[in-house]
């Protein structure tokens, strides 16, 4: 017998039916709300209304648990590559050896850039940040590439697919190369797709480059850990400009820009301002942690809890030890590095950042490992947005083949009620 919730306003009693997840979440729906009483539901941040049902990712906050098309996140990390995942998100099951194969052939042929991109990129100063290059990098792109994706032929949105993760991955490394005053790379086809990114943030005209093999598997896992995650601010961008039927570049810049802030994929350029800021203080973890712990103190920790995870993030767990593996690896000195150690470690046994499960989190690791690689603070929300690219696809993908509607909030108007007009002598 399907469960309804019964709702009582006004003196009218009004029934909704409760659709049940396969994670046995339940969600009251209240698509007829307003046509049967008049009346809208207000959420503001939207934390407790569900825009869509989807298939692709389960997050479970409180018990610490993150699943891609029913797949744990650590067995995805462990067992499987970026490309892998990526196919997996985007179209559902994990592929073949054959299928992956085809996959990364397929990405190879549409890796170049057209030539006339580099003019755009020129058009921006130096200290352009590099997310607001690659947001109008990515919408560029939709000049380049006019044709409408018809989301019904599963060969036009496969190649759409392909085209997507080759020449994003290619613009996203253009803002680092331009930040640097470098010349820019080129995608090279021998290689695999982690490797190429780092060739062509990394590769210099005047010598041959090899990209360190525990760095490659470290960037993997983490662009991995960051492919989806459920419906937060930039994948529900993502959807909502998709769902006026706006492209798939013009609707993955708006995520781009979406998830530049702060809040979001700022959050690990955040985590090593903060780690900088300690450093000229005098580099004393104990000091601020203290601080951290002093509510009349409006010092903030970054990189500590999470607002969807209650419990210990499960990416953090996974790409702590990349993080290790990484500093060992390439015997990084570096006192930045070594007061986030301190502070890791003061967090994971001080009571008060336990007893609230204020764990450090993949940001956290994830600024520690690009500090490490020697990736400037600015470059980090655009390695998140790598990592991002294949479930940003994904989402627009299952949104334009599920026909939803056009996205459309309402809203609870509380200004002026109607106001007589005021003749400009008398104001």
């Amino acid at each position: 017998m399907s469960k309804t919730a019964i709702l009582e306003y006004d003196g009218k009693k009004y029934e909704f039916p409760v659709i049940i997840g396969s994670e046995n979440e339940p969600a009251i729906d209240i698509n007829k709300l307003r046509d049967l009483t008049g009346a809208i539901t207000l959420d503001p941040g939207y934390k407790n209304s569900g825009s869509c049902e989807s298939k692709i990712t389960f997050l479970d906050g409180e018990e610490g648990i993150l699943r891609y098309r029913g797949y744990a996140i650590e067995d995805l990390a462990e067992k499987g590559d970026f490309l892998e995942v990526s196919y997996l998100v985007i179209f559902g099951e994990l592929p073949t050896k054959a299928q992956l194969a085809q996959f990364e052939t397929d990405i190879r042929k549409y890796t170049l850039v057209n030539e006339e991109m580099k003019n755009i990129i020129d058009g921006f100063p130096k200290t352009a940040h590099p997310m607001g290059v690659l947001s109008s990098l990515t919408s560029a792109l939709t000049a380049f590439n006019p044709k409408v994706v018809n989301v019904d032929n599963e060969k036009e949105m496969y190649e759409a697919v392909c085209k997507t993760m080759g020449k994003f991955l290619v613009i996203a490394t253009w803002t680092y190369r331009k930040m640097m005053g470098y010349p820019l790379n080129y995608y090279d086809n021998t290689q695999g797709y982690v490797e190429n990114f780092m060739q062509l943030m990394f590769k210099l005209p005047t010598e041959p480059y090899t990209a360190n093999k525990s760095v490659v598997a470290a960037l993997d896992k983490l662009f991995i850990l960051h492919a989806d995650h459920e419906q937060n601010c930039s994948t529900s961008t993502v959807r909502i400009v998709g769902s006026s039927h706006a492209g798939l570049f013009a609707s993955i810049s708006a995520g781009v820009s979406a998830l530049w802030g702060p809040l979001h994929g700022g959050a690990n350029q955040a985590v090593l301002e903060m780690l900088e800021a300690i450093q000229k203080d005098g580099g004393d973890a104990d000091k601020y942690m203290a601080k951290a712990k002093d509510k009349e103190d409006p010092f903030r920790l970054m990189g500590f809890g999470h607002r969807v995870y209650k419990n210990f993030d499960p990416r953090a767990k996974i790409i702590k030890k990349a993080a290790d593996e990484v500093l060992r690896t390439l015997g990084v000195d570096d006192p930045i590095l070594q007061i986030a150690k301190k502070l890791e470690e003061a967090a994971l046994v001080d009571d008060y950042f336990v007893s609230r499960k204020l764990y450090p989190n993949v940001d956290f690791y994830s600024g520690i490992i690009y500090r490490a690689l020697g990736i400037p603070t600015e470059m980090f929300t655009v390695m998140f947005a790598i990592g991002r690219l294949p479930g940003w696809i994904a989402q627009w993908k299952e949104m334009r083949i599920n026909k939803e509607p056009i996205g459309r909030p309402r809203q609870v108007y509380t200004g002026y009620p109607l106001r007589d007009f005021v003749a400009m002598d008398k104001r």
